[in-house]
């Protein structure tokens, strides 16, 4: 067959399609979490009825004693300090007397912390695991060192731990994120290396102000190995 110059110009000029389709957008790598952070009361240690049992003890000497059901709506999580200044608002406390309760109140803490405190089997057993897969493991809590130090010591964790932040460790407690701000510049992380696990109000706002990554918890029975592994499997699809 003939090939005529005219065949072969109208050949060049015909557009070639192109086989390939377009490229899609690379999907953005997540994070892989490094570290756990977790607050205590009410995660790692059931704590939340000593600390309010506390606090009445202390407040009784002046008449002014508060109900469970107003602490848990209205101050859990919060530090003794800032609840002090809370009452002096709403029920006229005198500030003169503020040392004085918040001293009687951390003394009464720690006792009934030596009475009542033990291991959890299923707390150390995910410490325990997390550490040995390499996590960084750290405490952020809104009580004051002494009381995070014993409660730590006192249910066998302390042993896990790279960290332990209290709101002696920074300026402004939680609600706000120092704390867990701080611990993220210790351990040399960014927030979306970091899963952040906490049960409070207080707490979640101060966490989800971090930027890490939040998981709440109802109960310190919620804080398994199990799932906390759902929930790093879970953090480290979402970029």
């Amino acid at each position: 067959m003939r090939v005529t110059n005219e065949a072969v110009t109208s050949a060049k000029q015909r557009p070639v399609k192109s086989s390939t389709a377009p490229c899609k957008p690379a999907r953005a790598k997540a994070a892989k979490i490094q570290a756990i952070l977790f607050d205590m009361d009410g995660v790692l240690v059931d704590a939340k009825d000593w600390h309010y049992l506390a606090l009445n003890q202390a407040l009784g000497l002046f008449g002014m004693e508060i109900s469970r059901d107003e602490h848990l709506a209205i101050y859990d999580g919060l530090p003794t300090r800032t609840k002090l200044d809370m009452l002096s608002r709403s029920r006229g406390l005198p500030k003169a007397l503020h040392s004085f309760i918040n001293e009687i109140k951390q003394s009464a803490t720690i006792q009934l912390t030596f009475e009542r405190c033990r291991p959890v089997f299923h707390h150390q057993y995910a410490l325990a695991r997390l550490r040995q897969e390499g996590y960084k493991l750290a405490v952020c809590s809104n009580s004051i060192r002494p009381t995070v130090e014993v409660m730590m010591e006192k249910s066998s964790l302390a042993m896990y731990l790279d960290l332990m932040l209290s709101n002696e460790d920074v300026d402004r407690p939680k609600p706000h994120p120092d704390i867990y701000q701080k611990a993220m510049e210790k351990l040399g992380l960014t927030p979306k290396e970091c899963l952040i696990v906490e049960d409070n109000d207080h707490g979640i706002e101060a966490a989800r102000a971090s930027g890490g990554h939040v998981v709440v918890v109802g109960t310190t029975n919620d804080v398994t190995y199990d799932r906390i592994l759902r929930e790093l499997q879970q953090a480290e699809q979402r970029p």
